[in-house]
């Protein structure tokens, strides 16, 4: 039986974005790709508030996260994590044959602006990684303000995952002056999973041509030079980009700000439901994500048997992500979803969760 998902990944697909990507196929080095790929980077960078290149890469967003190290540490990494998929860059990293250190806070806290500074001031890095919004613990660092002790340390290729974020909040590439800022499709952006959009700096597309060892799928002067043509280095996932195309159409009728807006009133009408049903909440205040929330288990709910009692209603539901699965759970308001759409969970769980208690 198919569920309706309210997980935070891969969220619900519209239909009309499964219809979408039904439109007929073309071959990849056709003028008919090109214009379809010109008019979703021209969007992308619309989005992102960039005139820097975005590129498209048929992946997840781990495969660009690979790569963005690999193109961009010569020297050694500093990989600033605060949930698991932020530690996982470190291990990605290391997995690369290539020097790095973990900066690690607390699971549910944010990465600060301090710990940015005090790792930096050391002199030892020449690259990070951060992961902007946490999807492990429900936590959104404060990009603007690292961004700001970046400026300070441009020799630090700043390389971001806003897997989580992107077009829910505002991203402001030009003022934030990231090296690299991608994202999966599969989130906010509301499409099924196996595309990853990235924006590249000229800096950064400037020091990867001078990078050894860099591969081939994923290697930044691949994706310029066939950028340069309205292409992709190897064949793209058509069928996403044309679901991609008509997204970011639905994201500019709505308007980015009614977009932002519609997500953070969903954000806090999440967190009111579930401190109203006697949870806490996982993230630290004044971090807290605006496209999923995070809960604290309560110690008397039966997480793992609320899922299976929802999975018989006919939806997926979440009980939590690695070392704090079971004691946490996530609630996702990101993409297509609407005040509806939480009613809907919000009734079907006040009614299991009296069965999922002791």
């Amino acid at each position: 039986m198919a569920k309706k998902l309210y997980i935070p990944g891969p969220v619900e697909v519209a239909p009309d974005v499964m219809q979408a990507m039904t439109a007929p196929m073309v071959g990849h080095r056709m003028p008919e790709y090109a214009e379809l790929h010109a008019r979703v980077t021209a969007g992308l960078k619309r989005l992102l508030h960039t005139e820097e290149p975005v590129f498209l890469s048929t992946s997840s967003a781990f495969g660009v996260m690979e790569g963005a190290v690999r193109n961009l540490v010569q020297k050694r990494c500093a990989n600033f994590a605060n949930g698991a998929f932020s530690a996982k860059w470190h291990d990605v990293t290391l997995r690369c044959g290539l020097q790095a250190d973990l900066f690690a806070a607390d699971w549910g806290e944010p990465v600060t602006p301090e710990m940015v500074e005090n790792a930096l001031a050391t002199g030892k890095y020449d690259a990070m990684t951060l992961v902007h919004n946490e999807t492990s613990t429900g936590v959104l660092s404060p990009l603007a303000e690292i961004a700001e002790v970046m400026k300070r340390y441009p020799e630090v290729s700043f390389i971001v995952d806003t897997v989580s974020s992107m077009s829910a909040v505002p991203i402001d590439l030009a003022a934030l002056g990231t090296d690299v800022c991608l994202a999966g499709v599969q989130k906010a952006f509301g499409l099924p999973p196996g595309l990853a959009v990235f924006a590249v700096s000229q800096r950064a597309l400037a020091k990867a041509a001078t990078t050894p060892n860099r591969g081939y799928y994923f290697d930044f002067e691949e994706f310029a030079k066939n950028d340069l043509k309205d292409n992709t280095p190897s064949t793209p996932c058509i069928s996403l980009i044309y679901a991609l195309a008509h997204q970011l159409d639905k994201m500019f009728a709505e308007g980015l700000e009614n977009r932002y807006a519609r997500h953070r009133q969903m954000a806090e009408r999440t967190r009111r439901w579930v401190e109203g049903q006697g949870f806490s909440l996982f993230a630290a205040e004044g971090c807290r994500s605006l496209t999923l929330t995070a809960g604290r288990n309560d110690g008397r709910t039966d997480l793992a048997r609320l899922k299976a009692l929802a999975g018989d209603r006919g939806y997926a539901i979440d009980n939590g992500y690695g070392k704090i699965k079971n004691t946490t759970f996530r609630i996702p308001h990101m993409a297509d979803m609407t005040a509806a759409d939480l009613d809907e969970l919000f009734a079907l769980l006040e009614e299991l969760l009296p069965q999922a208690r002791s």
